[in-house]
């Protein structure tokens, strides 16, 4: 499902469309078969125009068995298309998945599928009959179906079906009976659509207009991985990764060895600890390090990144967060780990946290990731999540000369004066005046020997020191060197069309795009609401204080328990109210308009009504 849904994508994306994608997958390896918790899907939502989520409610269900239909049918509205595969509807499919009686027998007006549009098709008896000329066992042919319901959909949308069968051609090229068999099943679900009388509807999305520019669909864990290599690229620095692989991570680890060519070294590590520990190592000998992970792991390298809070080199490290705690929902999209981030390890260990909004926006995190992580030479954390990391959407390829240069300026020779001696020194502790970072000396550079690790150095020389008033210096020091970040960060972007709203919505991470479409919603209906997001999760902007003192309400969306709104509160003083969930799915954005509506309501002393918007939005 997987694949039919990425295909399905590709072929939305080379049309022209605006994009959304939702995979929805087990954790096992091989789920059990047929049972609701093994059901894998695939949700695309693509539009003529601008669109931020992977929807609410799908329009059309493709259910290849009686474990899918249960699993999603609570998603749809009433009226949505239904394509059932008749074929696994059989009675042990049907006990599998909780079904006393088949509901495709019942037809009664209070049946399950009353009010939907159900079109029963023997997906899998036609699929095999139009591939039995290639000699593939029942088994092996039956898989094909998968390519007969995505050349049905195809059709049904009016999508191109060249670039699927390109592919297919190219996946399957050494087994050819496989090859042709997925490449006629493909076709055979195409001509289906065209010829049958069972849908009489087909549908014409049209190009959206877009920005002029090179666009290509794009996963957030690939462009995280580009954004990682652009990073290299423009810093002069070989990027080093070392990294455990751990679900939704692994796949960067799996982009970022295929380019050995940009100067990019991998290292799949036997534990967590490992993995961090090679990525300071490799950022001692003046590579850019980066590891990855999920929640997981960010805790057994606690301790290490406050090794490189202490030493203070630069290091990247990418949490794509997941639903926790322990091993949690792994394949499962959360935003629990923001308070793991800023307070994780022990001690004060200051780290500055980043955090991108859209898959495609996980390209530049990545770049101001290491921009901050070389500039005031400090562990950064990046905060992606499943959502971000497996969905996908349109991207525009930027150009080379737009992203920053990050200058890496190496220590070369002396910077300091012995007052003893008068003799020109290396002090590694000699801070930047601007920046506080301290000189990033690479090993081996005569004259620039000295002493890091986990112990505390005195101020400038790097002695080791246990005295009081300068462990409160250094400790004091490295916060203010974090808090220096604010004065290179750009004003927030402040999305108030009318410059007359009461309510802002405040968010971080992958709710931009349900708080995005929430606001719109409001608005369609006649009220104001502003929004802003968040990159930057520490420092906070400098601007944004004076910013939550304009609105008398505040909203905070988030998928945890409260987190930004504890910090928002406690920094600001703002009585910001949170809107929860933690259910290992994105936020629905009619469920979030009606929240910031309560609000509005409340903040206007009027009535608020999104009936007509919604019903608008649905026409």
């Amino acid at each position: 499902m997987q694949l039919t849904g990425d295909r399905f994508t590709v072929e939305s994306a080379a049309f022209g469309n605006d994009l959304v994608t939702l995979p929805n997958f087990p954790a096992e390896i091989r789920a059990p078969q047929g049972t609701i918790p093994g059901v894998s899907s695939f949700q695309v939502h693509f539009a003529d125009h601008d669109i931020l989520t992977a929807g609410d409610a799908p329009d059309v269900l493709v259910a290849m068995n009686p474990a899918a239909l249960k699993a999603n049918l609570g998603d749809l509205a009433k009226g949505a298309s239904i394509i059932v595969d008749t074929h696994d509807f059989t009675t042990r499919n049907l006990t599998k998945a909780g079904y006393a009686e088949n509901p495709l027998d019942d037809d009664s007006t209070e049946g399950e599928l009353a009010g939907f549009d159900v079109h029963p098709v023997d997906l899998t008896g036609m699929t095999v009959e139009a591939v039995k000329e290639y000699g593939l066992s029942r088994k092996d042919a039956a898989r094909a179906k998968n390519m007969f319901a995505l050349g049905l959909l195809s059709w049904m949308y009016g999508r191109p079906t060249e670039t699927t069968i390109e592919f297919l051609a190219k996946k399957f090229a050494k087994v050819p009976d496989i090859r042709d068999a997925n490449i006629t099943a493909f076709k055979a679900g195409w001509n289906f659509g065209e010829t049958t009388e069972t849908f009489i509807v087909q549908y014409e999305v049209a190009p959206a207009a877009m920005a002029p520019g090179t666009y290509r669909n794009i996963s957030g864990n690939l462009a995280l991985s580009y954004g990682l290599v652009a990073a290299g690229v423009q810093s002069g620095l070989p990027v080093f990764l070392g990294s455990y692989p751990i679900t939704p991570a692994s796949d960067i680890l799996h982009e970022l060895s295929k380019h050995k060519s940009f100067g990019v070294t991998t290292f799949q590590a036997e534990d967590e600890i490992a993995g961090v520990g090679s990525a300071i190592g490799a950022s001692f000998a003046g590579h850019l390090g980066v590891t990855t992970t999920s929640g997981p792991g960010v805790a057994l390298k606690g301790e290490a990144i406050g090794l490189a809070v202490m030493t203070e080199l630069p290091l990247v490290v990418i949490n794509v967060q997941r639903g926790g705690p322990s091993t949690g929902l792994p394949t499962k999209t959360e935003q629990s780990d923001l308070l793991q981030a800023m307070f994780g390890r022990n001690g004060e260990a200051p780290v500055p946290i980043v955090a991108p909004q859209s898959p495609g926006d996980c390209f530049t995190a990545a770049v101001e990731a290491a921009r901050i992580a070389i500039t005031y030479r400090t562990p950064v954390m990046l905060l992606s999540d499943g959502y971000l990391a497996n969905g996908s959407e349109p991207w525009s390829i930027p150009d080379i000369a737009d992203l920053p240069v990050i200058e890496p300026n190496f220590a070369t020779g002396p910077n300091d004066v012995d007052a003893k001696t008068g003799e020109e020194v290396f002090s590694p502790y000699k801070r930047d005046e601007a920046t506080l970072a301290r000189p990033w000396a690479i090993p081996g550079t005569p004259g620039l020997e000295h002493r890091i690790g986990g112990l505390e150095k005195g101020d400038g020389h790097g002695n080791i020191s246990y005295d009081p008033a300068n462990h409160d210096l250094m400790v004091r020091t490295r916060q203010a060197k974090v808090d220096a970040i604010a004065d290179s960060l750009p004003p927030l972007v402040v999305d108030d069309p009318s410059g007359a709203a009461k309510v802002l919505v405040l968010g971080w991470g992958s709710t931009y795009g349900p708080i995005g479409a929430g606001c719109r919603r409001v608005r369609k209906a006649g009220y104001n609401v502003a929004q802003v997001h968040l990159r930057h999760l520490n420092p906070f902007p400098k601007d944004l204080g004076d910013i939550l003192k304009r609105y008398d309400k505040v909203l905070i969306p988030e998928m945890n328990l409260g987190q930004l709104s504890m910090l928002i509160r406690a920094r600001y003083l703002v009585d910001a109210v949170g809107y929860n969930q933690v259910r290992g799915l994105p936020l629905k954005a009619a469920a979030l308009a009606d929240a910031i509506a309560d609000l509005v309501s409340e903040a206007e002393g009027t009535p608020v009504d999104l009936t007509a918007a919604a019903a608008q939005e649905a026409i």
